[in-house]
Formats: C-alpha cells, sequence, structure tokens
C-alpha cells in the first residue's frame, strides 16, 4: 500500500480536545473522526487494527466451544419490562419509538434478547451446555463522553451467555470464558488481570473484571503484585484444570475499589507485595444464577419430568475499546512513537524509500522489496511521498508498523537497512528480514 493513496489523514500536532494518549494519537492519525458527542466513524487505519481485535476475540471464543450469532442492535421494551430492567436501568438506556407508537431500545446489553432466544428455542436439558456469542455494535448514552472511544456512547463489543442445568455446570461455562479472556489478551500482548469485581446492573454475585494497569484508567485498583507472575501457560478445558487456574488467580489479592476492604488487604498482602493504581477495563465477566431465566420463564425440562430455570452468565470484552486499550499500554507520547502488537498491527513493516525527484531508484527498490515480502504474506506501506527523512520516520512512528525498513544512503547492495519501530538499526539482507517477521508472525 502507498503512503500517497492511503486514507490515513496525519495531523501535524494533538488536537487540543485530546486529553490521553489513546484520544490523542487516534485523532492525530485519522484512526477515527467524531461525528457527534461520544460517536465516531472508523477510518481505514484505525478500522483495519479493529478487526483484527475482532478476529483474535472470535478465535478464542470458539476454541472453547461458543457459538456465534448475531442479535439487533434495536430491542423490543417488552423483552425489558419482563425481566423487570426496562425502568431500573435509567438514563444511559436510549428509548425510542416507532411509527405504530411501539417503545424500542437501542441495545445497552443482551441478556433479556438472548433469553428470548433462548427459550423459544431449547426445551430440554440434554440440549444444555450452550454457549453462545455476537460481536455487535451497543449504545449508552453516557452523561459526559470523553477520552474518545474509551468512553463513548457507541461501542463495538463482545458479548457472551451461558446457560447450564446447574450451579456446578455454569461455573463450568464461567471458568472456560476465565481462561478465554486470558488467552485473548495475552494474544493482543496485554497483561490482564482478573479482579473481584461488583456486578452492577447486570446483577449476580460473582463477577471478574480483566484490567491492565495505566495511568489514565478509571478503575482504581487494588493488588498483590505477585499476581503479575502468573500464567495459564498449560490449561486445559477439563473442569479440574479450570478451576485450579482461578484458584491460582484468586489466592491472591486483587480487586476493584467497589470490592476493596482495607483490613483485607493489610492481612492478604505484605508491605512490599502491595499495589494501588489505576487501571483500565478490557474485560467483564458476571454469573446470575436464574436472575433472567426466572423472570422471563427460561426452563428446561429434567429426568423425572420436572422443570427448572436455566443458570446463565454473560461475558463481556469492549472491541473497540481495546484498540485505546493497546494505545494506552504501548503507545510512548514522549518520543511520539507507537509499537502495534505484531498479532493487530495495521501493516507489519514501514518501507522509508528515500526518494531524490531526480532518482527515482530508491522507491523502484521499494516497489521490488515489496514484492517479495507480499509473496510471504507480509503487509507493507510504503512511504512514497517525497518529504525528508525525519519527516518520514516520524510518520510511521506514528502509525505504528513493528517493524521499518529504510532504503537510503547506508542500504549497500544487499544489505537493508532494518529495525523494530523505536528500536535501533542493523544491516540485514532482506531474506534474514523476511526470517524474522515470518517467525513472529507465527508466534502472534
Amino acid at each position: 500500500m502507498l503512503l500517497s493513496k492511503s486514507f490515513i489523514p496525519i495531523l501535524k500536532d494533538n488536537p487540543s480536545e485530546a486529553k490521553i494518549k489513546s484520544h490523542q494519537l487516534m485523532l492525530r492519525v485519522g484512526m477515527i473522526k467524531q461525528a457527534s458527542a461520544g460517536i465516531y466513524s472508523w477510518l481505514p487505519l484505525g478500522f483495519k487494527i479493529m478487526k483484527k481485535i475482532e478476529d483474535i476475540v472470535r478465535q478464542e471464543q470458539n476454541k472453547i466451544g461458543a457459538q456465534e450469532i448475531l442479535m439487533p442492535t434495536i430491542q423490543s421494551s417488552e423483552i425489558w419490562k419482563e425481566s423487570g430492567r426496562y425502568d431500573d436501568y435509567g438514563e444511559e438506556m436510549l428509548r425510542i419509538k416507532d411509527r405504530q407508537n411501539r417503545e424500542m431500545l437501542y441495545g445497552p446489553t443482551n441478556e433479556e434478547q438472548v433469553t428470548e432466544i433462548f427459550r423459544s428455542s431449547f426445551k430440554s436439558y440434554k440440549s444444555l451446555p450452550q454457549l453462545l456469542y455476537h460481536i455487535q455494535w451497543k449504545f449508552r448514552d453516557e452523561i459526559r463522553p470523553r477520552f474518545g472511544i474509551m468512553r463513548g456512547r457507541e461501542f463495538y463489543m463482545k458479548d457472551a451467555y451461558s446457560f447450564d442445568v446447574t450451579d456446578e455446570d455454569a461455573f463450568y461455562s464461567y471458568n472456560k470464558f476465565f481462561l478465554s479472556y486470558l488467552r485473548t489478551f495475552k494474544r493482543l500482548s496485554l497483561t490482564a488481570i482478573p479482579m473481584a469485581a461488583d456486578t452492577g446492573p447486570i446483577g449476580g454475585n460473582l463477577s471478574h473484571e480483566f484490567i491492565i494497569l495505566a495511568d489514565t484508567g478509571e478503575s482504581k485498583i487494588f493488588t498483590d503484585k505477585r499476581v503479575f507472575d502468573l500464567n495459564s501457560e498449560g490449561t486445559k478445558l477439563e473442569k479440574s484444570s479450570l478451576e485450579q487456574l482461578r484458584t491460582k488467580y484468586e489466592q491472591y489479592y486483587s480487586v476493584t475499589d467497589e470490592k476493596f476492604n482495607n483490613d483485607e488487604f493489610e492481612k492478604m498482602v505484605t508491605e512490599e507485595n502491595r499495589l494501588i493504581t489505576k487501571g483500565i477495563e478490557v474485560g467483564h465477566i458476571f454469573y446470575f444464577g436464574d436472575k433472567y431465566s426466572k423472570a422471563m420463564s427460561a426452563a428446561v425440562d429434567l429426568p423425572g419430568g420436572k422443570k427448572d430455570f436455566v443458570k446463565m452468565g454473560s461475558y463481556g470484552i469492549g472491541v473497540s475499546r481495546l484498540v485505546g486499550a493497546i494505545i494506552e499500554a504501548k503507545y510512548d507520547d514522549k518520543n511520539e512513537i507507537m509499537k502495534w502488537p505484531l498479532s493487530v498491527a495495521p501493516y507489519d513493516v514501514a518501507l522509508i524509500p528515500m526518494i531524490n525527484k531526480n532518482d527515482t531508484s530508491a522507491l523502484e527498490k521499494a516497489n521490488n522489496i515489496n514484492n517479495e515480502l507480499i509473496k510471504h504474506k507480509i503487509d507493507v506501506i510504503i512511504d512514497d511521498t517525497d518529504e525528508n527523512f525525519s519527516s518520514k520516520i516520524k510518520k510511521m512512528n506514528l502509525i505504528g508498523a513493528p517493524y521499518q525498513i529504510i532504503i537510503g544512503k547506508k542500504s549497500d547492495g544487499d544489505l537493508l537497512e532494518f529495525n523494530e519501530t523505536g528500536g535501533d538499526t542493523q544491516n540485514l539482507s532482506l531474506d534474514k528480514i523476511i526470517e524474522i517477521i515470518t517467525k513472529q508472525k507465527v508466534t502472534n
């Protein structure tokens, strides 16, 4: 892809209205454009990154046996009145009426809608468990939208729902999603810590937020530093393995401010291991038993002719929010360098030829290199503009391809100037560069 033909409207300076790193960068490199307060158009660069994140989220949901559906953005008020949440949800819900004067709403979440789908489709315990998910736009009418897509009104979200016969089976489903989230965030190069959290308007008595550390985060967290040494490597989908994983995390004190108890914190965590800081919520999982199934009569036939209400959980990941969260975690705003994780980068490599108006050989060489990289499924953006070297580097540092190839005075013969964005440059052959990138792409 040639930069001159790309729709990447880069601004010279950070927009004055943007107060945090992610909002600044996303506006500056033209990832998004505000349509109205808290609502954004996603332009090619930002949209490409978000879709890559979506693919990873989808892959990890599929691995635990969740099945994808697609529910509408507009829902009937009737199912919300059944659950009792229509009047309780508050002013964040955007309520509308159609031309028949029927009360509708722009869905802020989908517990009611998916419960209605389930109750009309499943009648026997033999069909359970069922794990269903979709990836769809949501709307919550925030009173004060801010920080760009981090606290907007419209957002892109993966929400999943589990249906089980017993509490024990439901905890097994809950733990599957617990593992899935750890794996998802690791693939995004994020260290997300599961923390006991308040259930809020969703309801229930078991909940974990997945938090990444960030000074701009809105969640205050209290945790044991040792939790950062844990990982989910080797965890299988068997019930005992998943229970051990959650127990391993829950042995360390790790909560958001809603659940914080100072006496417990000081009792469970030694002073040198205490960490009080801020973080960004990137995922949230809930178990709420029969809260919705009982209210909406979602029951299945059991052996012996009895019926019982199914046990449910819900599991959310903010797909669009993750774009901002990765920026908050990875962007060096002091040096104006963004290095996207290779798994979601808009381009794998930035090719930067030093172009002279009277000599096009560097651009021709870049095109030849691009053709070779394409053969190895390496995605490239070429800065074919005639700007000076420092301007080119500055632009590409902002766009954030993980690797850069510079074709200039130091590119002698078959050797090319190569670096990880923001890192030291070394002279390597194209074959070696392809080997390095290909190996990393396989790992990611």
